[in-house]
């Protein structure tokens, strides 16, 4: 027997979008089902990065999406950018008037599910979506195999695509046109270890050995990464080597150190589908596009995403006026693609490629100096790291 529930918008995807959609649309009043493939555990304790846009931290602490971003969350001021064993730091609000926050994804994900679940939201975990339908007419429909087995049937006025990069909502959306798709010759090697912060900001380094990056998650816990081959093991390294590895990266630095409690290898990729809408049918965040991690434009762009679609549904389904969701997909690209230049340009910046001449290690350093000699380079650096605004 199939269970059938009806709503008026079917959300894909328990992230970091389709939470916020759920509880924005909430405040407007319009109902929302919202499923996903893993269980509350999974969300919460799968350890990702964050540095959040002033817009983005906005957003969430203004809406009640979450009451410690702002409390928990560390502001910073600027970035260093560090080349030739000397640092050159990005100030944000001289630049720009903004800043960013480290807060984990994690860490809002923890907030948004508490405030969903408060609210009473219909959301529900262990879920696996096995069919999209009908979205070119105004009674989609999705399927479903719930947590005991139950097939369900959500019926909906709406679907919304916000289940990540293996999205199942997708083909429903672009067919086999699929989308516009890039992946880089390198990856990060990332550690979270037991250590005081080595920088109070992020560094982002540039080295004949090859990238690193040096973050922070805590007091206590500290985040690393340096640049990698794609296939690299991460458990073929002892720690010490690994210590060497980063110190290299980062020369006129001296990193503090202490035991690795986590290793992974990230592989990225830049992906922009070629449809993000169809009828009455959309993808969000990762199902819409990924982008390399270097820019810190992958929560934002979802929660941008989000809020013009937040803004296009309430017309939609409050006033029958279809001219925002009809020109959504436009609108929300504007953005996408400026985010997915700004990360190829810090990757491209940053990373030392395998088959890199030296007169690409002298261009590189060359446009590294343009960036930080000029105010005109950093405010361009700033203003695209710290966000664009949302649109009005």
């Amino acid at each position: 027997m199939t269970i059938t529930a009806r709503t008026r918008v079917a959300i894909v995807g328990a992230g970091p979008a389709g939470l916020l959609l759920s509880h924005l649309l909430a405040d407007a009043g319009i109902d929302s089902i919202v499923l996903d493939r893993r269980s509350r555990d999974e969300i919460e304790s799968t350890i990702r990065a964050g540095i959040l846009e002033q817009e983005t931290v906005r957003v969430l602490s203004e809406t009640g999406a979450s009451d410690r971003v702002l409390a928990d969350g560390s502001r910073h001021d600027g970035i260093e950018l560090r080349f030739e064993g000397e640092g050159h730091r990005i100030d944000f609000p001289s630049l720009t008037g903004r800043s960013v926050w480290l807060y984990p994804q994690h860490e809002a994900l923890k907030d948004l599910i508490a405030a969903r679940l408060a609210a009473r939201q219909d959301l529900r975990f262990e879920t696996t979506v096995t069919g999209v339908g009908d979205i070119e007419t105004d009674r989609p429909w999705v399927t479903a195999t719930a947590a005991d087995g139950a097939d369900l049937r959500i019926e909906a006025e709406f679907v919304v695509g916000a289940d990540g990069s293996r999205s199942v909502v997708r083909p429903a959306v672009t067919g086999s046109s699929g989308g516009y798709f890039r992946e880089y010759p390198f990856a990060w090697f990332g550690i979270l270890c037991d250590a005081p912060p080595s920088s109070h900001e992020l560094i982002y380094s540039n080295s004949p050995a090859g990238f690193a990056l040096i973050s922070q998650r805590s007091p206590t816990i500290q985040r690393m990464y340096f640049q990698c081959d794609p296939g690299a093991d991460p458990n073929a390294l002892s720690e010490g080597e690994i210590w060497e590895a980063l110190q290299a990266r980062v020369p006129g630095t001296a990193l503090a150190t202490g035991p690795i409690v986590q290793r992974d290898v990230l592989r990225f990729r830049s992906f922009v589908a070629h449809e993000l809408r169809r009828g009455r049918a959309v993808l969000v965040g990762d199902a819409a596009h990924t982008v390399p991690p270097t820019g810190a434009k992958g929560m934002n762009l979802a929660v941008a995403d989000v809020v013009l679609l937040d803004r296009a549904l309430r017309a939609l389904l409050l006033e029958s006026d279809h001219r925002l969701i009809d020109t959504f997909a436009e609108t929300a690209s504007t953005r996408i693609w400026k985010a997915q230049h700004f990360s190829w340009w810090m990757t491209s910046m940053l990373h030392t490629a395998a088959d890199a001449s030296a007169f690409d290690r002298r261009r590189q350093l060359g446009e590294l100096r343009s960036v930080v000699e000029s105010e005109a380079g950093r405010t361009f650096l700033a203003e695209a790291y710290t966000g664009w605004p949302h649109e009005a």
